[in-house]
């Protein structure tokens, strides 16, 4: 008789869903020092000394997927797009 559990089957472990302990201590860690340093005045401060740091930062931060209002898509399934690449008039081609 094999041993083991069937594929997708769960046995043990923390219930699905459920969030780390430690990624929850660190983040309100985090949180607290970024207080502590100055808050918004301090991040300010980063964006202008350190812009690519910052720009880091805020990339992490952003949802990673956007919706619409209402949480509804915000191009409707099946479309498409098409971008042209022009190049103005009075700039030189470079490559």
């Amino acid at each position: 008789m094999p041993k083991g559990s069937k594929p997708g089957e769960r046995r043990g472990g923390r219930t699905k869903g459920t969030p780390n302990k430690l990624s929850g201590e660190l983040k309100d860690m985090i949180l607290k020092a970024l207080q502590d340093a100055g808050g918004v005045k301090y991040l300010q401060a980063r964006a202008s000394d350190s812009p690519a740091a910052f720009l880091t930062l805020v990339g992490k931060v952003l949802p990673l997927q956007v919706t619409g209002k209402d949480d509804k898509p915000l191009f409707p399934a099946g479309a498409s797009f098409a971008f042209t690449v022009q190049q103005a008039a009075d700039s030189e081609n470079r490559t």
